[in-house]
């Protein structure tokens, strides 16, 4: 199962996520939602780095990515995290066996 943790600050504000896991829908190379989730952590990751040009703490690996914010440039990236928690929020209701959407509060 892929476990999707995004992290909001006291004030509500979300200062970036992990992901993790595989979403065993099908073999590899052929599992969509796998490759759904993969493909939306890294537009967020490049959209937040490359193109807001935020300094992110940033790590991908195989079936592991996590990205975090300082909460003083949360503002700058609430639209696309916001997003990519709506877009995994929307997948986990599809497929509710392979993907778990969490809120931590940091």
């Amino acid at each position: 199962m892929i476990r999707a943790e995004f992290f909001v600050t006291h004030k509500q504000q979300l200062t970036g996520f992990h992901i993790s896991g595989h979403a065993d829908y099908a073999d590899a190379g052929e599992d969509v939602v796998c490759a759904f989730v993969s493909s939306a952590a890294y537009l967020t990751a490049n959209t937040i780095t490359e193109v807001i040009g935020v300094k992110a703490a940033a790590e991908a690996e195989e079936g592991d990515m996590l990205v975090r914010v300082k909460e003083k440039d949360a503002e700058r990236c609430r639209e696309v995290l916001e997003g990519l928690r709506l877009h995994l929020l929307n997948t986990e209701e599809q497929y509710p066996d392979h993907i778990q959407v969490i809120i931590t509060e940091v």
